[in-house]
């Protein structure tokens, strides 16, 4: 596809030249590396989801029949409502590997409201073979449910459009379904209409798909591909990249690669990543403007979904994230620089993060019940509520930087007594409660499990001013204690059956279960200069903490 211009994109290309012998040659070992890493799904796999598809888009149509019975359609009508499924994310993009879950819009008719996706369609879920950890979470951003079918993981979104019912052959182009609308169907349903319009404005869909599995490996792995904590999800990263296909539409993936770093590190943030030039249209929906809406002007690295209404797939950015996020970008180009002369490897690029050797302190926040299916909830309540912590931490003065990490970490504990209870509810599961197993507590009548899940945010401090004395002061009792009033006003908390804990600890107290078998004797890496966000840019470079032992007094969470 190409425009009237005769390219893609907001402006012309930079270089419409095939790629060098040396560019196709670190394109080929690049191929290489990616099935070595195992980034394509088998075969088995492959079918597996499609029958998984097929059962779920089934699904859809029993949801809405029987949803339309209860509000009074007959048999025929109730069968004619009809209900459809549209795929998006990587799945869609055909980026998608082993494990990955199946982004799924279900496209429901005018009288099919969100309560009966998240009360009867949820229920049906849980009742349907071979699904597991299903798990619905209303209040977010993009109303979502969670799940598992047949080992596949799969997130479940809900568009309800303006038709009493929705066709088989129904198409999301265009734009006159988003008449309406409420803001959150809109949103559902941009994801399928990105998806489609990014492969729409790229110049060559198999270049682009390459350069993308390779550029979403290499985030996964150095852990900042993750929306919900401030850095970039999938759709971002795909915008990223079909931008700079568009800038080198005849270029190798290898080329594409080494490119996206130079430019993504270079980028003259907050001017925004555009595919298309941004549509106003006739329908009373909010389109992205920072000229317009203060909150729009507040985005620090907007990055621009190419279908209408346009939005920014990056609002979640803070401070703290930007700047970890432009280290990573210069990091990666420097690495790449270096496969295109032949001093590294593909493999040095998807090394893995040093988050957890990267500080001397960090903030542990533990989610915690005694329900399986509750834990899922309340972990992904305290989750989405984690980029507030870190921008109240971003106003602490001594504080340069809060590094949210992108996972939260599981744990099922077998206690014996309340006391043990609270240790596991603060985050100190002991080796012992650690080692238990379930033989261990039959019969013992006030054994309980704890179900708790476990987030980190890396603190990185200023060093102590040179001439000063006595122990420096790093005081987050405020933004811990307005991050917990925050999570507790969750509309479902319960203090009896909830527990929501934050602490500071040392590196030297993190826990064994972050590190990998061989970490723990992983040295800190050098200092480095240390820059400062005092101008209200990003630094280029994240500073590690200083290898001097200094004294702090940390006022604790109240």
């Amino acid at each position: 596809m190409t425009t009237e211009k005769g390219y893609l994109g907001v402006t012309p290309p930079i270089s419409t030249a095939e790629s060098s012998e040396r560019e196709k040659e670190v394109t080929a070992t690049l191929m290489e590396e990616l099935r070595r890493q195992g980034t394509f799904e088998s075969v088995e796999e492959a079918r597996t989801r499609e029958m998984v598809l097929g059962r779920v888009a089934a699904l859809v149509k029993k949801f809405v029949y029987q949803v339309s019975l209860k509000h009074g359609l007959s048999e025929a009508a109730a069968s004619a409502a009809g209900g459809k499924i549209f795929t998006f994310g990587s799945y869609r993009l055909g980026v998608h590997g082993p494990g990955s879950d199946i982004d799924t819009l279900c496209v429901v008719p005018k009288h099919v409201s969100r309560e009966d996706f998240f009360e009867v369609f949820e229920d049906l879920l849980r009742n349907m073979e071979g699904v597991a950890e299903v798990s619905g979470v209303p209040e977010a951003y993009v109303p979502i449910i969670k799940t598992k079918i047949c080992g596949i993981p799969l997130d479940f979104l809900m568009a309800r459009l303006a038709l009493s019912s929705i066709p088989d052959d129904l198409s999301l182009q265009d734009d006159n379904l988003l008449r309406n609308l409420d803001e959150r169907c809109v949103r559902s349903l941009n994801g399928s209409r990105v998806n489609d319009e990014i492969l729409r404005l790229v110049p060559n869909a198999e270049v682009y798909r390459d350069s993308l599995r390779c550029i979403k490996l290499w985030a996964q792995r150095r852990a900042i591909y993750s929306n919900v904590n401030g850095f970039f999800g999938g759709v971002a990263w795909a915008i990223l990249v079909a931008r700079i296909c568009q800038l080198y539409p005849n270029a190798t993936a290898g080329a594409i690669v080494s490119r996206f770093f130079i430019i993504m590190y270079q980028w003259t943030w907050p001017q925004p990543v555009l595919l298309k030039q941004i549509e106003e249209g006739p329908l009373p929906v909010r389109v992205w403007n920072p000229k317009l809406y203060p909150a729009d002007r507040a985005h620090r690295m907007p990055i621009i979904t190419p279908a209408y209404p346009a939005m920014c797939a990056t609002h979640n950015v803070t401070a703290s994230t930007q700047m970890i996020l432009t280290e990573e970008f210069k990091k990666g180009a420097d690495i790449v620089d270096k496969i295109i002369v032949g001093t590294a490897t593909w493999a040095d690029l998807f090394a893995k993060h040093d988050f957890f050797h990267k500080y001397r302190y960090y903030l542990q926040i533990v989610a915690s019940t005694e329900d399986p299916d509750l834990q899922i909830k309340w972990a992904g309540t305290v989750e989405s509520r984690l980029r507030q912590l870190v921008m109240k931490l971003e106003f602490v003065d001594t504080l340069i930087c809060a590094h949210p990490f992108i996972k939260g970490f599981d744990q099922i504990s077998l206690c014996l007594s309340q006391e043990e209870m609270h240790q596991v509810a603060e985050g100190q599961i002991s080796e012992t409660i650690a080692k238990r197993n379930r033989a261990n507590i039959e019969g013992i009548p006030d054994s309980k499990t704890v179900y708790s899940t476990t987030f980190f945010i890396g603190l990185l401090i200023q060093p102590k001013p040179s001439g000063s004395s006595g122990p420096r002061k790093l005081d987050i009792s405020y933004p811990t204690t307005e991050f917990v009033k925050l999570v507790k006003m969750w509309e479902k908390y319960d203090e009896d059956t909830m527990g929501i804990y934050v602490r500071y600890m040392k590196s030297s107290g993190l826990p064994e279960y972050v590190f990998d078998a061989t970490e723990r004797q992983q040295k800190r890496p050098p200092k480095r200069p240390l820059t400062s966000r005092a101008s209200g840019r990003p630094s280029n470079e994240l500073p590690d903490m200083p290898n001097k032992r200094r004294r702090f007094v940390l006022c604790p969470p109240a």
